[in-house]
């Protein structure tokens, strides 16, 4: 009797135990899709949160599943003469893989400020900063400082630096990115400078260092210096400023969707957590 009890138990341990793993791998498996739904949320949160932001470009969070276990190999022998025509994998998730930016160009603002300035197609304006590190951005929003200089909202000098001299009556930046001042006791304009077009051959790769700011990376590769219109740069249209490329139908239904499958990967660890119990209680 007491053997016969033995093997019942032992029987019973070794029938629980696969399914108490596959009920934990469950468990698992959801709660990788609970984070990467999470950081899809952020995402798109950062999105809406920068709708009305000048030269925001929107990000998109990038999804792969993770590995697999595999059980049956597909085209392995199922007997001397046949082999199984499906395997039977397993797999264990899914993570964010990346968050990628779109590039894609945003809707013309017009301001009728001389000095805001906005790239029609590629590229960046340079931005140097305190360190004499240059960044890069498509807010084109800029302004003179107290010594004439072209400057953006941090004050930051606009790369190459050029200085407007006192007395100007009105300035015109031509869209190859030439500048002209007009002074008052001049009749021909001063030519200034020539405002440049930086592009790199995977914008993708840019950091973004906040305050409407890029730096480059090794993926994003060196900068390169484009006279405006030329070489696939864009051109430079004055008085206008680029929107965010954001659009709030789109970024909500994302939302939605986001939420949708974040909720899903919850009931399944709902399920998954009550099948392990209902497992565990089998006497």
């Amino acid at each position: 009797m007491y053997k016969l009890i033995k093997t019942i138990v032992l029987a019973l341990f070794l029938f629980q135990l696969p399914k108490s793993f596959a009920m934990m791998r469950a468990l698992n498996t959801a709660a990788t899709g609970m984070a990467a739904q999470e950081v899809n949320v952020s995402t798109i949160s950062n999105n809406i949160a920068n709708i009305n932001t000048t030269g925001y470009k929107k990000q998109r969070t990038e999804i792969e599943d993770l590995l697999y276990e595999t059980v049956v190999e597909a085209g392995s022998r199922s007997s001397v003469s046949t082999m199984n025509n499906v395997g039977v994998q397993i797999g264990s998730g899914a993570k964010v893989s990346g968050v990628r930016k779109e590039f894609s160009q945003g809707s013309p603002q017009i301001t009728n400020n001389p000095f805001d300035l906005m790239i029609n197609g590629e590229g960046f304006f340079g931005i140097v900063m305190p360190n004499n590190e240059v960044r890069y951005t498509r807010d084109g929003s800029f302004n003179v400082d107290s010594s004439g200089a072209l400057v953006n909202k941090q004050g930051y000098k606009l790369f190459p630096s050029f200085v407007f001299p006192p007395g100007v009556k009105s300035v015109n930046i031509g869209q190859d990115g030439s500048v002209e001042a007009y002074l008052s006791n001049q009749v021909e304009p001063q030519n200034l400078g020539q405002v440049p077009v930086f592009t790199f051959i995977n914008p993708v790769g840019l950091k973004s260092t906040g305050m409407n700011l890029y730096a480059l990376t090794r993926s994003s590769g060196q900068a390169i210096q484009n006279i405006p219109g030329e070489n696939s740069s864009g051109s430079i249209q004055q008085g206008a400023l680029e929107a965010s490329n954001v659009s709030i139908m789109n970024e909500m239904t994302n939302l939605i969707k986001a939420q949708r499958a974040y909720e899903m990967n919850s009931k399944v660890m709902g399920v998954a957590d009550q099948m392990l119990q209902t497992v565990n209680n089998i006497r």
